[in-house]
């Protein structure tokens, strides 16, 4: 792929905290020139976490990497002044701001598209507009409980329900916009027209988890409970060897007759018809995995990795983070680097998946690029004026 597939394309980001600076680091990433609009206070997220530098939390420098910062009070006449004309030149304003608020600074789609008929006007919200929550906050916790992911972890753990140990809704929904914003660019370069796009976190994350637990509510009328058997095992987790822990896929057919063989059981596939099928394994679900989970205790974790892999079953170790990150660092195609950011600090990161190798660029200070955004935004309107008539022969020549 092209290093910078969007390159002219430019990005207006109203956003805060994680789903929307998500979003456009992405876009940025494939050459979009993102400009992060931000209040006199910054984002949230650069307060976040230790800073080397201020305003530069780890959350704030992971998502923000590669845009430019425009500071601008809203609340003001001037600040609006320069806001409209950033929209009246962006190809894209993506933003997280409720619309009451957006209506009152005179950034509502209405609005926006009489001043730019071009431009894809992506609103992310927390519920539907027209669904029973419209309104109502929306955070990546709150989400998750509303979707069912702690009640899923509850009946598969057999414990009490806990979220997801990431911003699994916000990140989830950084990557629809970002493919939404995708999709609209494609669809004005055929017809000319920008088009305002809303994309809700709770909606669009329900179905994201229905399509694995919809299961037998998928029919009409409902031949079962609408939740996936495998994934709710409580089986199914890392298994527990002699002296740790690891992860192992054992699933199709082959699979299990090379296990089967491996632990000394052989018999099985022929003895028992809870093994010899997709269907049947399925089926049975809680008793194979409990029957890998007994023979996974015998033996060593370096001992499985080497028998398992030596029999093509799919195993890997159990990584905590600093592993993980010690595993990419010694990959030779970039993943991690580092690079450096204000005053000769020095970051880590992790390099977007379709530009492997591609040179990381530092998040940008709070207000690094007003004065320059704004000298360019007042070209741009400088060349859209029109030229004053010539009032004699020759006068405009002059």
């Amino acid at each position: 792929m092209s290093m910078s597939p969007l390159q002219g394309v430019r990005v207006l980001d109203l956003t805060s905290v994680i789903m929307g600076p998500y979003a456009t680091q992405m876009l940025a990433e494939y050459g979009a020139d993102v400009i992060k609009v931000e209040p006199p206070e910054g984002d949230i997220m650069r307060r976040m976490g230790p800073c080397g530098e201020a305003g530069m939390g780890p959350v704030f420098l992971n998502l923000n990497r590669g845009k430019r910062s425009l500071c601008l009070d809203l609340k003001t006449a001037a600040g609006r002044d320069a806001m409209y004309r950033a929209v009246a030149g962006a190809d894209v304003f993506v933003t997280n701001v409720r619309h009451k608020a957006l209506d009152k600074l005179g950034l509502g789609w209405e609005a926006v598209r009489q001043r730019n008929p071009r431009l894809v006007y992506l609103f992310l919200s927390g519920f539907a507009q027209d669904g029973p929550h419209a309104g109502q906050p929306a955070y990546d916790d709150l989400i998750q409980a509303m979707v069912g992911l702690p009640h899923l972890s509850a009946q598969a753990g057999g414990g009490e329900p806990q979220y997801v140990p990431l911003n699994l809704a916000d990140k989830t929904m950084g990557l629809f916009a970002a493919q939404a914003v995708l999709a609209a660019l494609l669809e004005r370069a055929r017809t000319g027209q920008g088009q305002h796009v809303e994309l809700p976190m709770y909606e669009t994350m329900a179905g994201f988890v229905l399509l694995d637990h919809l299961a037998g509510a998928t029919f009409a009328p409902p031949r079962g409970e609408p939740a996936n058997p495998r994934l709710v095992s409580r089986y199914r987790k890392p298994y527990r060897t002699r002296d740790g822990w690891l992860s192992t896929m054992i699933y199709t057919d082959a699979h299990w007759r090379a296990f089967l063989a491996l632990v000394g059981r052989a018999d099985l596939w022929d003895g028992d018809a809870r093994f010899r099928t997709v269907a049947a394994r399925t089926e049975s679900v809680d008793f194979v995995y409990a029957f890998i989970e007994e023979q996974i205790r015998q033996r060593d974790t370096a001992a499985w990795l080497d028998a398992l892999a030596r029999a093509d079953i799919p195993v890997a170790p159990v990584a905590d983070m600093a592993a993980l990150l010690e595993d990419l660092r010694r990959s030779p195609a970039g993943i991690v680097q580092e690079y450096e950011g204000h005053g000769g600090q020095r970051y880590l990161g992790v390099s977007p998946p379709l530009r492997r190798g591609g040179r990381l660029r530092a998040a940008p200070a709070l207000g690094e690029h007003t004065a320059e955004i704004l000298a360019e935004l007042a070209e741009l309107a400088e060349l859209a004026e029109p030229a004053e008539p010539a009032t004699q022969p020759g006068a405009a020549a002059r």
